[in-house]
């Protein structure tokens, strides 16, 4: 099975190919490259979700229209750091979405922010297949829960409050999880985000950042996901 990895900037996407410790072949895609890792694609997308998901979706086309195979990628994962919500998530720790949420589509209202469900259309979350979150958390020691997608990041302890009351479990928030869960579903493929927690959802204190250790944890996690991912079938639940 090929997995199509989406991270959003070159050096999450070389922590991700650092994991699998092989050469890399560098395939060029236009306004991108896709490096090629044994089963791994992994491309750095861009940042936010229009981004990851345009991205997303030319790679699948791309990859399609080049096989035999109408479908030939069987996993897409979002992966990257992120925030983490203190204390279920903290700095360096692994994050594995049991839900994609689109935590600010939707509107202002007297009553407060409505989600596009609300609304009458659209949709806000994407479930990953529980199977493979429950084998990738066993692997890693991830914590299974809801990861948040924004536009915009949290820079106060105000809408950080906020966003835990409106999405009671969420461990994380990052930027691009939602983009790419709407390209694959739309090309019908089963979609997996991972995060490693570089700060703290709230008030901005970019000397507390842990960037490093987070890259870090995320080319680890991946060395012991790849074996998951290489030997799970999207038929699994």
């Amino acid at each position: 099975m090929r997995v199509l990895v989406v991270t959003a900037v070159p050096v999450e996407r070389d922590a991700v190919t650092r994991a699998f410790g092989a050469g890399t072949e560098v395939l060029a895609l236009p306004g991108a490259e896709l490096h090629r890792t044994g089963a791994f694609d992994v491309l750095a997308g861009g940042v936010g979700p229009a981004a990851a998901a345009a991205s997303t979706a030319f790679a699948l086309a791309s990859a399609a229209a080049e096989s035999a195979d109408p479908s030939p990628y069987g996993l897409v994962v979002s992966a990257g750091i992120g925030g983490g919500f203190a204390p279920a998530a903290p700095l360096g720790s692994l994050v594995v979405a049991s839900a994609i949420v689109a935590a600010d589509l939707g509107a202002e209202t007297p009553d407060g922010f409505a989600p596009v469900t609300a609304l009458g259309f659209g949709r806000d979350r994407f479930t990953p297949p529980p199977a493979l979150v429950r084998e990738v958390a066993s692997a890693t020691g991830a914590a299974p829960g809801p990861v948040l997608t924004v536009s915009t990041v949290t820079g106060t302890a105000e809408r950080a409050a906020a966003l835990r009351a409106a999405h009671p479990g969420a461990l994380a928030e990052a930027m691009e999880g939602f983009g790419v869960a709407e390209a694959a579903e739309r090309a019908g493929v089963p979609v997996l985000e991972l995060r490693a927690v570089s700060n703290a959802v709230g008030p901005r204190d970019r000397a507390a950042w842990r960037i490093g250790d987070a890259l870090a944890a995320l080319t680890e996690a991946f060395g012991k996901t790849a074996p998951v991912l290489e030997g799970w079938h999207r038929h699994d639940h």
